[in-house]
């Protein structure tokens, strides 16, 4: 069975790369003038073609075979370092002070990610990041909003303006109406 990293590259490079797959002979022909369409030589270059593009396909897989080989040993190379790294001594530091540190830290213990652990905690990141950015920008048109409707009231009563009220007529008018039916219910015996 190939190897994913094998079938990743062969579905990008290779496949449908055959002259063949994408253009018969007749389409081929149907490029040229119709004067040179009966031309015996648009066969035989239509099947040069194809043979320089077979060629480019089995070099590109024999590519691809060797950087998979070489894959492998770079992966084994990187295992040999890491294993390396995480058994060596820091110099200057007490192993019990280092295995103290790494609990502390969380780090002993966990393994190394992958390529698909990876790929997951880079979304799940990224996920996270994009959530607490809508949540940052919503909070910020939020607090604009309500900026701007204090600036807007704050410069109507520079300009001894008001808003409408409720009952659509002005502020004024208003207050002049309310004190009228107050003189009124004053003026009124009690009874």
């Amino acid at each position: 069975m190939p190897s994913t990293e094998a079938k990743l590259l062969s579905d990008f490079l290779v496949a449908p790369a055959s002259l063949r797959d994408f253009m018969t002979l007749r389409q081929f022909t149907d490029i040229f003038p119709k004067g040179h369409r009966s031309n015996p030589a648009v066969k035989e270059l239509h099947r040069e073609l194809c043979t320089l593009r077979e060629r480019d396909i089995d070099a590109v897989r024999q590519d691809i075979a060797l950087e998979v080989k070489r894959s492998k040993q770079l992966r084994r190379d990187y295992a040999r370092e890491r294993r390396q790294v995480d058994e060596a001594n820091v110099v200057g530091l007490d192993p019990v002070a280092l295995r103290m540190e790494q609990e502390l830290s969380g780090a002993h213990g966990r393994k190394p990610h992958t390529l698909q652990t990876v790929h997951a905690s880079i979304e799940e990141a990224c996920e996270a990041l994009e959530a607490q950015i809508a949540d940052i920008e919503q909070e910020n048109r939020a607090a604009l909003l309500e900026v701007e409707d204090t600036i807007s009231a704050l410069s109507d009563l520079r300009k001894g303006s008001f808003p409408q009220t409720a009952s659509g007529e002005d502020i004024g008018q208003e207050v002049l109406a309310t004190l009228k039916r107050l003189e009124a219910v004053c003026l009124e015996p009690a009874g």
